[in-house]
């Protein structure tokens, strides 16, 4: 397979959503499913990352790191098609993104709390 545009990726990974009326509206069971789990392939990411502090006195494998690709995969899936819903293109979400990690670089204000530091 040759290497994706986060657009392309986007498109691709709606068409695995198994809802097929996607609203804009957060109260549609379909918009919600994305945001909750978001979250919940988040907590499974830490939770490998607890299990390897725990049981394995932090030393991450190339096991570990195999598992955690595969969620990591997971959230991007969350984040593409969440994106969709609000008519988004993931490009903007990933371009926006990193403008804000790259300007509190410049300005030095990496440390600290909130977003628009």
């Amino acid at each position: 397979m040759s290497p994706l545009t986060f657009n392309e990726y986007q498109d691709q990974a709606l068409t695995t959503d198994i809802f097929e009326h996607r609203s804009s509206s957060v109260a549609d069971p379909s918009f919600m499913s994305k945001v909750l789990g978001l979250v919940g392939e988040a907590g499974e990411i830490a939770e490998k990352f607890k299990k390897i502090l725990r049981d394995k006195d932090g030393i991450l494998d190339e096991a570990d790191k195999q598992e955690i690709i595969k969620e990591l995969g997971d959230v991007l899936w969350y984040i593409g098609v969440l994106s969709k819903y609000m008519d988004v293109p993931l490009q903007d979400v990933a371009d926006r993104n990193l403008d804000k990690v790259l300007s509190r670089k410049a300005r030095g204000v990496q440390k600290g709390s909130g977003d628009n530091r």
